[in-house]
């Protein structure tokens, strides 16, 4: 099985300690799926600069194909990162040369050479979606917690699994909005709810996965690792709450060291 991640990159700058790490949403779902033994792609673009083959070299030391890596003139994502109580916080963030990727009719086609297709609201990659799905790319897409900007609306149609992290559950609202949001099209809604665990509507019921209990020292990267264990399960054809508590397992490892790998 191989999954290919389209979008957002970062480096993750924690000034206070004086440490930065690679970083962003597609970024670590393609390092976290080959730590769990899965064949792995990253598109996505860098800057020219130090940071931007810092990031190359960190994907390619982990085994994840960069090929359709693109480098651009210019500087590569920033983000500036504080941890409150084990709680990573994001502070500025400068998005370089990602502001201008688009995927080309290349990337097309070597994402729908893979078994499924991970992406999200930061990758600049929704406006490709439709055209995915037609070509018969299955589709996980992170909304993190953007539940109302319009990309959800305009994208659920494509997507076979839709992500959202909203950290808190406010019951009904967020089972009616479950709800509306699966019979657009995804086979399964998931929302991560960071320590109160994970809840996920495939259009049968409702099921809930508590957290893996243990240390955290960063919460960076815990949603995204959630992600990609979840679709460990996904491409094993488990059931539903299987996939979940795989998600859980690989987000409670990623929170026992600082930045998200």
């Amino acid at each position: 099985m191989r999954v290919a991640a389209a979008g957002d990159n970062c480096i993750d700058v924690y000034a206070a300690q004086g440490r930065s790490y690679p970083g962003g949403n597609a970024v670590n779902v393609a390092v976290y799926l080959r730590r769990l033994g899965v064949d792995s792609s990253y598109v996505g673009a860098v800057g020219d600069d130090a940071h931007g083959d810092l990031l190359r070299r960190a994907l390619e030391g982990k085994g994840v194909d960069t090929s359709h890596l693109h480098v651009a003139p210019g500087s590569t994502a920033l983000t500036q990162i504080s941890v409150v109580d084990g709680n990573r916080v994001f502070g500025e963030h400068a998005e370089g040369v990602m502001e201008q990727f688009r995927l080309t009719a290349d990337d097309l086609d070597f994402l729908c050479g893979h078994d499924l297709v991970v992406t999200g609201i930061w990758g600049h990659t929704a406006p490709d979606l439709a055209t995915l799905k037609a070509r018969g790319a299955t589709i996980a897409f992170d909304y993190s917690d953007q539940a109302e900007d319009p990309v959800v609306e305009a994208s659920l149609g494509d997507v076979d699994y839709a992500f959202f992290g909203l950290e808190t559950d406010d019951g009904d609202d967020l089972r009616a909005f479950m709800r509306r949001a699966q019979a657009r099209g995804p086979a399964c809604v998931v929302v991560t709810l960071g320590a109160r665990g994970s809840i996920a509507y495939d259009g049968a019921g409702f099921t809930l996965t508590a957290p893996v209990a243990g240390e955290v020292v960063d919460t960076m990267g815990a949603g995204d690792s959630y992600i990609a264990g979840f679709l460990t399960g996904v491409l094993d054809g488990r059931p539903l709450a299987e996939c979940m508590a795989r998600g859980a397992a690989s987000s409670a490892v990623t929170l026992t060291y600082p930045g998200a790998w």
